[in-house]
């Protein structure tokens, strides 16, 4: 049987332990390391990325350099705004995310902006426009990151300045970031139920080329305390943690099959995991098949996943540059 050939980008921060990202790399196409944060006046925060492309280039993986409108608080509006409306400023940006990736040898940049003011679109277009010309003339890629959208004017801050046509248009390939329906201070759900994720990946096709977009696929889940009240924060976990805490905690675990995810209650009922496994991921794989997708991109690989690899590597040949 002719497997297919797929992308697959996975993100890392740099702190990721040595034999995790070393077990991983043969599985990705890209390792994405997170993230070179931008500043008010185009300079850029330093990360320790050195170890990470150097293992990347050793199984052939090819590094590419994340920049985002983050800051201590999280991702930052007046921030990007301000930049989007300076060109001056922009120009000194984009000058210094070249000049990182030429020096640190990156094969390509992703641009991860979010939180963008739906008054900043047009900015944040011409913004894409001029910083793709700019890598493509120095041999780079360019990735960007998209918001869950299901439809074009979705209202939201998340979603109205980010323009999946035009993005289709100018970025090498588009990362749909299809998670975070349940999250953190959210209620307790599915981080990535099927149905929503293919409403995304189905309006997404619309818009952009299915051979440049990479669906994204979450490797962690949550634990929320119950009952679940508004403002509490629920605990991240690894898919790998949350099988081990059912079978310590000696309880079944449950799948539903609108959201092809599993999950389990334990503690008498006082603390519900939503989380991934075998059957989600085969699931969402099943998109990339459908639709016909350049392939995924995991957020994020600091966590070991067997079943996760396994599949991959039963279903598809990783592509390599």
């Amino acid at each position: 049987m002719n497997k297919k050939n797929i992308i697959v980008n996975g993100y890392a921060y740099p702190f990721i332990e040595t034999n995790t990202l070393e077990k991983t790399l043969p599985y990705l196409t890209f390792l994405t390391i997170f993230s070179y944060h931008i500043k008010p006046d185009g300079s850029l925060t330093f990360i320790e990325d050195e170890n990470l492309i150097a293992q990347a280039k050793t199984q052939n993986t090819m590094p590419i350099m994340a920049v985002t409108n983050m800051d201590e608080n999280g991702f930052d509006s007046e921030l990007i705004h301000n930049i989007l409306s300076n060109n001056e400023v922009q120009n000194t940006l984009i000058n210094n995310i070249l000049e990182v990736a030429m020096v640190k040898n990156y094969y390509g940049v992703n641009i991860d902006f979010e939180y963008i003011s739906p008054d900043d679109k047009n900015l944040y277009n011409e913004f894409i426009r001029k910083i793709s010309n700019i890598l493509h003339q120095n041999n780079f890629i360019l990735i960007t990151s998209l918001a869950p959208k299901s439809s074009e004017n979705q209202p939201g801050i998340l979603y109205e300045a980010h323009d999946y046509k035009f993005h289709g248009k100018y970025a090498d390939y588009i990362i749909l970031m299809t998670y975070e329906w349940g999250y953190s201070y959210g209620p307790p759900m599915a981080v990535a139920p099927l149905n929503q994720v293919e409403k995304v990946v189905r309006y997404a096709v619309k818009e952009i080329p299915s051979e440049k977009t990479l669906m994204g696929i979450p490797n962690y889940g949550y634990d929320w305390k119950l009952p679940y009240e508004k403002g509490t924060k629920a605990e991240s976990l690894g898919n790998e943690e949350a099988i081990n805490l059912a079978i310590s905690k000696q309880t079944p675990i449950e799948f539903d099959e609108i959201a092809m995810a599993p999950y389990f209650y334990y503690d008498n009922n006082s603390h519900i995991v939503w989380f991934e496994d075998a059957r989600s991921i085969s699931a969402k794989l099943n998109l990339v098949d459908k639709y016909n997708l350049a392939g995924v991109s995991y957020w994020n690989i600091n966590k070991w996943f067997t079943q996760n690899y396994m599949i991959l590597n039963v279903r598809y040949n990783i592509y390599k540059i």
